[in-house]
């Protein structure tokens, strides 16, 4: 609605894991940085945590970006909250290896076994992406994903499993000692800094094509402010800031117009 008044060729303010609006914050590529090393590397498995909203989904979208799919194969589990049984077979399905509802457990890991030995032998790396792991409710599912691991030979793991969640997931973790020490990377992702901000904010502008600031200082600074630097919070206020704007015919961005895009939200 608003693109062609503002000079955009799409939206910049979506709330969807496009990896090409991902502002590389010093948090964001250390993040991005562990977990491409706890693939290559194949330290077996690691975790990255964050509040609601900082960006972990994209980094994980990121890592399909930056893997070349002839050396990895990926399976990205999105929606977690199943029992032991489901979620193997859903590894399963996201890896291509077929299987049926009634299958047995057994059938399910020889299956998911005889694919990880194929792809080493084919020189590729097989990638679990669980997102949203703090939605997993049975603990019994945490034990299946770490029996996973003990698919290895003598010198490597035979799959790299990342779990990613909100700060929640840590705290189940801790108490799962067993799956805590296969951890080789642990990290957690902290909201945006004020300047970070103000640079995120510039950066998706640019990606969607306009090179001029239409956000004036103090009008980012109080977006930091109401957002707490949440990526996820600073795009709905961003984007309700240039729809007002373009409703109410201004050239750009001021506290003003922040404060009405915030107000308009909470209600």
């Amino acid at each position: 609605m608003y693109e062609v008044y503002w000079g955009l060729k799409e939206k910049p303010f979506e709330n969807t894991p496009d990896p090409r609006f991902l502002y590389s914050s010093h948090e964001h590529i250390e993040a991005a940085t562990r977990l491409t090393y706890a693939i290559e590397e194949r330290k077996g498995a690691a975790l990255l945590t964050g509040d609601y909203g900082c960006g972990k989904t994209v980094i994980s979208r990121l890592l399909f970006e930056v893997l070349p799919l002839d050396k990895f194969e990926i399976a990205l589990i999105t929606n977690p909250l199943l029992s032991p049984i489901e979620l193997l077979r859903e590894i399963c399905i996201q890896l291509g290896i077929e299987s049926s509802p009634d299958q047995p457990k057994t059938q399910l890991l020889q299956s998911l076994n005889t694919r990880f030995y194929e792809n080493m032998k084919q020189y590729k790396d097989t990638v679990i992406v669980i997102d949203e792991a703090q939605a997993i409710k049975d603990f019994s599912t945490f034990e299946e994903l770490r029996l996973l691991l003990n698919f290895q030979l003598n010198k490597r793991f035979l799959l790299t499993l990342i779990l990613i969640g909100q700060p929640e997931l840590r705290e189940m973790i801790d108490g799962l000692s067993q799956l805590k020490q296969r951890l080789a990377i642990n990290y957690h992702l902290n909201p945006l800094s004020k300047e970070d901000t103000k640079k995120y904010i510039f950066h998706r502008l640019k990606v969607a094509g306009v090179k001029k600031s239409i956000f004036l200082d103090d009008a980012c600074d109080d977006i930091w402010e109401k957002s707490r630097g949440v990526p996820r919070v600073i795009n709905s206020i961003c984007d309700m800031c240039l729809l007002l704007g373009f409703t109410k015919g201004f050239k750009e961005i001021n506290e003003k117009i922040v404060k009405k895009a915030f107000e308009s939200l909470e209600r």
